[in-house]
């Protein structure tokens, strides 16, 4: 597994994101976990996931890729889990030390299927609008909608 060393490659990674430059086929689960952590540094949670949205759809639209990639409910489903878990780590430490920490702890990117049946997970429904999963529960701090 990959660790970062620096707060310049993480940069890198969240800069060859947001410019469309970093190619659809190399962008993995670690990137997505990296740019979540650097959100949430500077974010609030509700807003670093709207910031990862769109982002997320500039990318699919620049590469060209089908617009059902987009999951609503795996971005919100990550991006709780890993505000969580920042939680859990001192502000003090540096982002190298956070990123490095969650890729370790996330690094299944498999880890919604444990909550989520794949009919869920991958309904209409849950590419469109966060869905609560069916199968067990996590409860961080989660703010009513409406």
């Amino acid at each position: 597994m990959f660790t970062y060393k620096t707060e310049a490659e993480i940069k890198a990674v969240v800069r060859g994101f947001e410019s469309c430059e970093t190619d659809k086929a190399v962008f993995k689960h670690q990137d997505h976990l990296t740019v979540a952590v650097y959100y949430l540094q500077e974010l609030s949670l509700e807003e670093a996931i709207e910031k990862m949205r769109n982002s997320l759809w500039r990318f699919i639209a620049h590469h060209n890729v089908d617009r059902r990639k987009y999951n609503e409910t795996i971005t919100v489903f990550w991006f709780e889990l890993v505000s969580e878990a920042l939680g859990r780590i001192p502000p003090t430490a540096s982002l190298v030390k956070k990123c490095n920490a969650i890729i370790e702890s996330f690094n299944n990117a498999g880890l919604a299927l444990e909550y989520y049946s794949t009919e869920v997970l991958f309904s209409d429904a849950a590419r469109e609008m966060f869905v609560e999963p069916d199968f067990k529960h996590w409860k961080p701090e989660r703010k009513a909608e409406g």
